[in-house]
Order: C-alpha cells, then structure tokens, then sequence
C-alpha cells in the first residue's frame, strides 16, 4: 500500500504539472484581456505535433523544441493580430467563442495533417525508469518538474526584472494608466498571446516523450487548465501551479483507489465545490480592466 500510495503521488504531480502549464498560459492571457483563450489546449497539441514533426526530419531534440516555440509563438502573434485583435472592442462572451472556434479549427488541421495515430518522440533524458520506494518515476518526468520551475522563475524574472514585463504587468492592473504614460496596451494584449503560445508548445514538447500527442487531446487539457485556473485563482500564476497539482493528484489517487471512471467526474466535483465555497480561488488576486 505505501508503494500505492507514492506512486500515485508521483503520477499525480506529473499529471498536474501539465496542468499547470495549461493554466499558466491561460491566466497571462487572461490577465491582460480579461479573455479566457480555450484553445490553450489546443497550442499545446500543436506545439507537440510540430515538435514531432520537426524531430523526424532529422533535427535532434533540443533545436527541434527550440524552433517549435519559436513556430508558435509567431502563430499566435498571426492569430491574435487577426481573430482577437480585430474583434476586441466585442462583448466577452464573443471573444472567448472566438477562442472555442479557434480550438476547434486546429483541431480539424491537426487531424488532417497528422491523423488519429499518437506522435512521439524519444526521451530527452533517457528512459531507464527511476525507482521511489518501489514507485516508477519516468525519467521524462523529471524534466516535466523542471520546466515548470523553470518557466515560473523565468516569468518572475520577466515580470519583476524587466521593462516589457513590468510594462506588461502595469497593463494588467490599469491599462489606462499605462497608456497615459506611453505604454502601448494594445501590443501588450499580443505579446501575452504569444507568450501563452509558447507556454503551451513547452507543455506539448514536454508531454510528447510520455504519453505522445493526439490530435483531439486540446480539448481536454484546456478544461482542465481552466480547472487549474479556477482552483488556483483567476489571476495568480502561482496559485494556478498550485491548482495543477491539486487536480493531479485528485485524480491519480482517485483512478488508483477508485476507478479511471470516475477520476473524471470527481474533477469536476471538486471544481464545482471551489466554485460554492471559494469562488475566488486559493490564490485570488485584483485585476484592471481588460485591453
């Protein structure tokens, strides 16, 4: 049973882990626009698929995810520039349908490009499994911890320690402010798309290795990224981290010592209890206005 138990551990922080870089896309895009992207999900698939596809020509597997991200992030400053930005003076609800559209379209590209077969790649760092007190750690679970560390300290940097990202920063609490004093909120709201892209090609780059890259995999993993979002609070990068990993683990334990059939179902238990009991979050914070 110990070993039961820090397996689903493990699996579980893996889990919510992507979860979280789901939701860390979704609350810096949110933060600025105040628009929730539901194809998150989505860039994470395409990020995984283009990533395959690049490593199969023959690129090796650091430069084939460096130049994924880039193909991204340059998709979605194309995107944000023609479906959001064109549309942005529309009510919310017309936005985030333009999102669930978006998810939508390259979910049918992804189909016809790549098909219904799972696409992989080898392991960055090997794939001797890793034994924990019995427990199976995936050696590619390793590096699933690592980038999300690492993305948090790089966003920390970005938005403590640098002037495009205080710019940024400001634009989230009083964009009219920030355009008095020069800051041009409208760039802003398409350097957090894209940033988000990107953010969403790692999770994808970083899950392919493991449990491979579908086609119709966005959906779910924008539901629950935005679970994630929900847990952790609307706005707090942190506390979607936090929300990730709740979820994760909820879910391992509950496939483990339950059933995969519910796990599921308890999610969304869960997301509905937040909801009732703390509707702001774990982690809320205050936001400005949407750019």
């Amino acid at each position: 049973m110990p070993e039961q138990i820090v397996q689903f551990t493990i699996t579980g922080i893996l889990t919510g882990s992507i979860y979280a870089l789901v939701a860390i896309g979704l609350v810096t895009f949110y933060n600025v626009t105040g628009i929730l992207n539901l194809a998150q999900g989505d860039f994470v698939m395409l990020g995984g698929m283009i990533f395959v596809s690049i490593y199969k020509l023959g690129l090796p597997l650091l430069p084939a995810a460096v130049l994924s991200i880039i193909l991204i992030a340059i998709i979605g400053i194309f995107i944000e520039r023609t479906a959001i930005y064109t549309a942005r003076n529309s009510p919310i609800i017309i936005l985030i349908s333009i999102t669930v559209g978006l998810g939508i379209f390259l979910h049918g590209l992804a189909l016809i490009i790549w098909g219904t077969s799972p696409q992989s790649t080898s392991s960055f760092i090997g794939s001797v499994p890793i034994r924990i007190y019995g427990a199976v750690l995936p050696p590619q679970g390793i590096l699933v911890i690592i980038s999300l560390l690492l993305l948090l300290l790089v966003l920390y940097i970005f938005f403590e320690k640098t002037i495009l990202g205080t710019s940024l920063k400001a634009c989230m609490i009083n964009p009219e402010a920030s355009q008095l004093v020069g800051i041009n909120v409208r760039n802003m709201s398409m350097l957090s798309f894209t940033i988000s892209a990107a953010i969403g090609a790692i999770g994808g780059i970083i899950v392919a290795p493991i449990s491979g890259i579908t086609y119709d995999m966005g959906l779910m993993l924008s539901v629950k990224g935005f679970m994630a979002m929900v847990i952790g609070g609307m706005t707090n990068v942190f506390g979607a981290v936090v929300g990730g990993l709740i979820l994760g683990l909820f879910e391992s334990f509950t496939a483990g010592m339950i059933s995969t059939i519910y796990s599921d179902a308890i999610s969304f238990v869960i997301l509905i209890l937040f909801l009732f009991l703390l509707p702001n979050g774990l982690f809320a914070k205050s936001k400005g206005k949407r750019v």
